[in-house]
């Protein structure tokens, strides 16, 4: 048997919190057509478990249809969340979503010819609404299960601010690419990501110092930018309460 005494991560890439059936339901591909989502991850939890005590989902929607979802996505979160609490979890982290309108990918894939679509940041105004709604009603979700359950640890980990604020101020944090939105490793076009010539493919290259960017591949930050975030959930601003105890 394999040895977890150092923990075992359950997380997929991509993963939906609402069930590859229910998404179905509502007419909504998943990308690759296989069932992830939270409920499935938590009985791998509750698997594994077992053998050790005794004891791309919004394709072609309206944002008013993708805005309508997020109850249900939160909901489905907060269940989770709640059947860890009452199996006796005392530390849980429950991060929000980014600011979506963004991401590389989403502005090469839903570029639009009109510039009132776009903040000030170069972010697609509408795409970021889905994320900055699902965060309030996570944070107001998050906020009552710490009432619920005083014993437990329950922090929200916020991904949508530092994000922003790294997109405002690059050079603050180190970044000194002349264009914040630029992917260091890609295949072109005007954000550097192109779907036919993806980072990691062959012939396709990367920036030679990536710490001098915030987005890596069109889809995931640099590293440098994810060490920006950990640090502001470990230390705070970023997490409510902040991962480390004592920088309250």
């Amino acid at each position: 048997m394999q040895n977890f005494s150092k923990g075992a991560n359950f997380a997929v890439i991509g993963a939906t919190a609402l069930t590859l059936e229910y998404l179905s339901q509502h007419n909504i591909t998943n990308v690759p057509p296989v069932d992830t989502s939270i409920n499935v991850q938590l009985g791998w939890f509750e698997q594994l478990k077992t053998s050790l005590c005794d004891t791309n989902t919004t394709q072609w929607k309206s944002i008013s249809e993708a805005l309508s979802f997020v109850p249900a996505v939160v909901d489905t979160i907060r269940q989770a969340a709640e059947s860890l609490l009452k199996q006796g979890a005392l530390n849980i982290i429950i991060p929000g979503n980014l600011p979506t309108g963004c991401i590389p990918i989403l502005l090469t894939n839903y570029a639009s010819t009109k510039k009132s679509d776009y903040d000030n940041l170069g972010c697609l105004k509408e795409y970021n609404t889905i994320g900055f709604y699902h965060n309030i009603k996570l944070k107001e979700t998050v906020e009552q299960l710490q009432g619920a359950y005083p014993q437990a640890r329950i922090i929200y980990a916020d991904y949508y601010e530092p994000i922003i604020q790294l997109l405002q101020n690059p050079s603050k944090y180190g970044f000194t690419v002349t264009e914040p939105l630029r992917i260091c490793c890609g295949g072109g076009g005007p954000y550097n990501y192109n779907s036919s010539a993806t980072c990691g493919q062959p012939g396709v290259p990367a920036c030679s110092n990536p710490s001098t960017y915030i987005n890596w591949d069109g889809i995931h930050l640099t590293e440098a930018a994810y060490r920006i975030i950990a640090t502001g959930w470990m230390k705070g601003p970023y997490a409510h309460p902040p991962i480390l105890p004592g920088y309250n």
